[in-house]
């Protein structure tokens, strides 16, 4: 019943389309003429092959997983935001049944070192993050010492019987306040609360404000955010035979696995990390957290496998946040809207630990960086701050800091066409990049390869009937409606390479990602990655990728992820980078198995290799049909010695490619919103929704699809729902999801998206990332739409998310009434 009356709130869209994919009888969600056709898949509308199991209850998830003898650990957490850590008493917990061991900081002091993310950045100040605090506590939550115990059950009851001493400090909850001298300091040992400081300089912003014809600007704030993944965090350590392995609902199984063996003092060769089925990451799941060194140290020190898994309290107390930036900025055009200048200061709350690897410059570099967005910037400085306070610390989530940046300057871009008495639109056709313009370097440094910029703006708009849009919008402002229609143009790095790191100056190699694709005697075929998949559809997409090298049908490729011990190097997935690094691996992997076969072929057909073509999975001799080799019939001759094989080559039929993008490359869109504003009330409903996209040649538009609604309704959740907040005394005033407001699906508009699909110039295979573009563009169109709607009433928005009630106090101030 329950969920029948949730169905029944859905849209009419949405449930039709849950029932046209609802598995029957346990079948494969593969149609037929795709499971059994050869040849070149990409590109094709192949059902996820991972839904049918994960859809129908046989996904395998780290809380399912449980080795004889399993302990269960559950974390004493402080309630203080600052504090003096003065003693830990576990004497009555550990006289409970069923507890094992209670173990403080200072316990696990010997077998694990606080982890430290590094940074190549001048003057950073790194922080030490022990795995239990010691000596203080530096944001609620943070976990004080941890109970072992036979079931969860008594290792949470014992919970309550550990006796805490601390001794409160002051508090730090204001990035602003915290940076100024004299501020209580989270880290003593850093001298400050200020982290990290960079500035981007081009040009002369200064001297371009002073003359242009008009010069708009503000204070924009966007609160704090959380990543709220349908899985919580959870991790279980086996520690045997002097080798551990750490199953971890993360996304980047190779970071962890070289991260632990550094602060457990092991060899890499000594531990193994599995990522299992993960229920989301979106991020904050791309983190090495000290709730994941503690498990592992304790199964190390009993002996006996230890499992935690976190629940929702813990998840928003404790998981990196992201955002929580203010940014004052000014943009100066000249009398026909073209852009000037632009001049930003950001100031970002990085919580009270700088996370690894990314460390806390990851948030804010990035929004001073993308900025300048998709257009031509000439004169460009702007100034970027990290600063700790006493809540949780930042991490990267779905966009990573370009959210706000294509906030800000969409929000400037409009300001300005209002200022000038100019169509929105027709500003953005005025400054985006042109094709001639490509490569472009932008104003903070970054190379645009590629970019269907005034494209996609063009698709939008004729999609969604702009002009007769507006006309729409005149008649309901004389009815008395507030309508509103508004745009944002982003443009993101994707599948990025070497030349840089992800998150600037981050000590962490991530620019390439590996393969091994290998066929079996039956001519099966295998490809096994680094990466981990936490909802993108990697053994669907990849196995198209190789299937497609190879000339075979999709059902004989089955894809391997997410386990180190089994997989060539690669770190995870991540910064939309999975299709374009781990695409490019596969194709090099299918490549060389492809010449080898061919090489076997040419022997077992007593053929010249240059008389010799693959197409449909085998080896055929140009002009004679019938003299032609199958891939399981070479497969089989590969294992079958030397004596079949061609003189000096060795038996098997497999390999491991590596694939490094080098810089990466560009992905762009359009978002175009529709929304009225209730004025009564403040509520907000999307009438409308277009995207125009260029995520570079597609390997599966559904798939595609799939992610760019799901980030879209995550950016309608930014621009009008979510909110992590805290009081003065960094307490968490919305720590369930009764407070913390996620999109549902009546909240989900119907996404209208128009696929560009121009290859990257720059990438192996032609393909971009796409799995972030959503959350990038939405809030920023969402709140150009909503400041549209009201702009009659002088309401301009500069903070997000747009709740009613600020909405309501903004349309009462513009009304003239009290609030």
């Amino acid at each position: 019943m329950h969920r029948l009356l949730l169905a029944s709130a859905w849209p009419a869209w949405l449930r039709t389309s849950v029932r046209r994919v609802r598995p029957s009888s346990g079948r494969s969600l593969i149609p037929q003429r795709r499971r059994e056709r050869g040849g070149d898949v990409i590109g094709e509308r192949v059902l996820r092959v991972e839904d049918q199991r994960l859809l129908t209850g046989q996904g395998r998830f780290v809380a399912d997983i449980e080795p004889a003898g399993t302990l269960h650990v559950a974390f004493v957490r402080s309630p203080h935001a600052h504090a003096r850590l003065l003693s830990v008493d576990a004497t009555r917990a550990g006289a409970m049944a069923g507890v094992i061991a209670c173990v403080s900081g200072e316990d696990l002091a010997a077998t694990a070192r606080p982890v430290r993310a590094p940074s190549r950045m001048r003057d950073y100040r790194p922080t030490a993050h022990p795995p239990l605090a010691r000596g203080k506590v530096r944001h609620a939550g943070e976990a004080v010492a941890a109970v072992v115990a036979e079931s969860r059950y008594a290792a949470e009851d014992a919970v309550e019987a550990v006796d805490v001493a601390y001794a409160p400090l002051a508090v730090v909850a204001d990035a602003e306040a915290a940076a100024r001298p004299g501020a209580p300091l989270v880290h003593e040992e850093a001298g400050t609360n200020v982290l990290l400081a960079r500035s981007f300089t081009r040009g002369d912003a200064a001297g371009a404000l002073a003359a242009a014809a008009a010069v708009v600007g503000g204070r924009f704030r966007f609160h704090r955010h959380a990543g709220v993944a349908l899985e919580n965090r959870a991790c279980l350590a086996e520690w045997r035979a002097g080798a551990l392995t750490l199953w971890s609902s993360t996304q980047v199984p190779g970071i962890l696995r070289d991260a632990l063996a550094d602060v457990l003092g092991l060899a890499a060769r000594q531990v193994r990390v599995v990522a299992p089925d993960v229920g989301g990451g979106f991020g904050v799941k791309s983190v090495l957290y000290p709730e994941e060194v503690a498990v592992c140290a304790l199964a190390m020190g009993l002996g006996r496998p230890v499992k935690w898994v976190g629940d929702r309290r813990e998840d928003l107390l404790t998981t990196t946040q992201a955002w929580d930036e203010i940014v004052d900025a000014e943009l100066a055009v000249d009398a026909g809207g073209r852009i000037l200048g632009l001049r930003a200061r950001v100031v970002a709350d990085v919580g009270a630990y700088s996370i690894y690897p990314w460390t806390a410059s990851i948030e804010v570099i990035q929004v001073v960086s993308f900025l300048p967005g998709p257009y031509r910037v000439e004169h460009y400085a702007a100034e970027a701050v990290g600063v700790a306070t006493n809540k949780a610390p930042m991490g990267p989530y779905r966009g990573v800091g370009r959210p706000v940046s294509v906030f800000v300057t969409e929000s400037l871009l409009d300001r300005a066409a209002r200022r000038l008495g100019l169509d929105p639109v027709a500003v953005r056709r005025a400054n985006l990049l042109r094709p001639e313009d490509l490569p472009y370097r932008s104003a903070s440094g970054i190379v645009w390869d590629s970019g269907a910029f005034l494209e996609s703006l063009a698709s939008a708009c004729e999609r969604a009937g702009y002009p007769a849009l507006r006309a729409e919008q005149a008649r309901a402002g004389a009815e008395g409606r507030a309508l509103g229609i508004g745009v944002a143009c982003y443009v993101e790095l994707t599948g990025v390479g070497s030349a840089i790191a992800v998150s600037p100056g981050a000590d962490v190699a991530t620019g390439t990602e590996g393969a091994t694709v290998r066929v079996d005697p039956g001519g099966g075929v295998t490809a096994i990655f680094g990466l981990a998949c936490h909802g993108q559809g990697h053994e669907t997409t990849l196995a198209q990728v190789v299937a497609g090298e190879l000339g075979v049908p999709i059902d004989r490729v089955r894809v391997e992820h997410g386990d180190t011990a089994l997989s060539p190097h690669g770190t995870g997935t991540y910064a939309s980078r999975s299709a374009v690094l781990g695409g490019g691996a596969a194709i090099l992997a299918a490549r060389a198995v492809r010449d080898k076969a061919l090489a076997i072929a040419a022997h077992r057909l007593e053929a010249d290799a240059a008389d010799l073509e693959w197409a449909g999975g085998a080896a055929r001799v140009r002009g004679v049909p019938d003299r032609s080799a199958t891939l399981a019939e070479l497969a089989a001759l590969a294992y079958a010695g030397r004596k079949r094989l061609p003189d000096g080559m060795e038996p098997g039929l497999e390999a491991t490619r590596f694939y490094d993008p080098y810089f990466g490359t560009a992905s762009t869109a359009t978002h175009l919103a529709v929304v009225e504003v209730d004025t009564a009330t403040g509520a907000v409903r999307i009438v409308r929704y277009v995207v125009a996209e260029d995520c570079g040649r597609i390997i599966n538009p559904l798939v595609v699809e799939g992610q760019t609604t799901g980030a879209v309704v995550q950016g309608i959740g930014a621009a009008l729902l979510e909110e992590v907040v805290y009081d003065a005394a960094g307490q968490l005033l919305t720590g369930t999801l009764m407070d913390y407001l996620v999109p549902t699906a009546s909240e989900a508009p119907r996404v209208e998206i128009v696929h560009l699909a121009r290859p990257s110039p720059t990438t192996l295979g032609g393909f971009k990332g796409v799995g972030e573009g959503g959350t990038i563009g939405a809030p920023g169109a969402v709140a150009a739409a909503v400041a549209d709607a009201l702009a009659p009433l002088g309401v301009e928005i500069g903070e997000l998310p747009m709740t009613g009630e600020r909405l309501y106090r903004l349309v009462a101030k513009g009304k003239g009434a009290a609030p």
